[in-house]
């Protein structure tokens, strides 16, 4: 078992976050993590950062573009996942690669057992060409490495029952197509009508990405069904803004935090 969103009570939705990693920098993340840790946030979305991706906007491409400027390869984040993993006690963390800019380059069993090396909790891969899922699987399976599989509300039969059978840590299922960064505005009529499909097809949890901006979007995500919500671009014009603004990280990450309810009513302050 992945044991993604596994402690949350069952009356509440989990929550995911997304970040770059090397944005903020690796060592003001190590604060923002162990932050999340002691608020109780179930998951980060951790991407080792990748330049030019077509399903994001504007605000997670800049991010990217920061984190790598500042140095943010594959060698760096899981050398700094080493380090962080064993520190933490509820936060887990699925690591986000993409097959063109950090996998191609090695094998799919090389990278599959460095990664699992590295102690993260999960894996992602970002644009995996069909042809080789396969062999990633066989990989993911004999590194005892949870699997986060994707696929759309919109997506055929086929697609669906495909990540349901290939997501061994959770399934995120994309609200709606388009580039991250807007506002949720998937048919919650076919959201909740896919929720219940993916449902029946998989045991594990399913988190909704894609326009979560607040704490009425998990809400209503949650009453549509999904086991979680994950937070992407919102979260991250935060630290942009902090950033620009010379302001505390960690501090104006956590107030956010505490917006996304239910957190805000549970959440300890954070210790550094």
């Amino acid at each position: 078992m992945s044991g993604f969103f596994a402690h949350r009570p069952p009356d509440r939705p989990g929550l995911a976050m997304f970040l770059n990693a090397g944005d903020p920098p690796l060592p003001v993340l190590a604060d923002v993590m162990r932050m999340l840790d002691d608020c109780r946030v179930d998951c980060l979305e951790l991407a080792v950062p990748f330049p030019h991706s077509v399903t994001d906007g504007p605000v997670i491409r800049r991010s990217a573009q920061r984190a790598l400027a500042d140095g943010g390869g594959l060698d760096e984040v899981l050398d700094f996942l080493g380090g962080i993993l064993p520190r933490l006690r509820h936060l887990r963390v699925a690591l986000l690669a993409d097959w063109s800019h950090t996998v191609r380059d090695l094998t799919v069993p090389v990278f599959v057992r460095r990664v699992a090396d590295s102690g993260v909790h999960g894996l992602l891969v970002h644009g995996l060409p069909p042809r080789l899922r396969a062999g990633c699987l066989e990989a993911v399976r004999e590194a005892g490495l949870p699997m986060v599989a994707t696929c759309y509300a919109a997506s055929t039969a086929e697609v669906k029952a495909a990540a349901a059978e290939c997501a061994t840590a959770y399934l995120y299922l994309v609200a709606h197509y388009g580039r991250s960064g807007g506002r949720l505005t998937a048919d919650h009529r076919e959201l909740a009508a896919a929720l219940a499909e993916l449902r029946k097809a998989t045991a594990v949890p399913i988190a909704v990405g894609f326009g979560v901006r607040s704490g009425a979007d998990v809400d209503l995500l949650h009453g549509l069904g999904a086991d979680a919500a994950v937070v992407g671009s919102a979260g991250v014009a935060r630290i942009e803004q902090a950033l620009a603004e010379g302001a505390d990280v960690v501090e104006e990450f956590h107030t956010f935090v505490h917006t996304l309810s239910p957190y805000s009513a549970n959440t300890r302050r954070h210790t550094r």
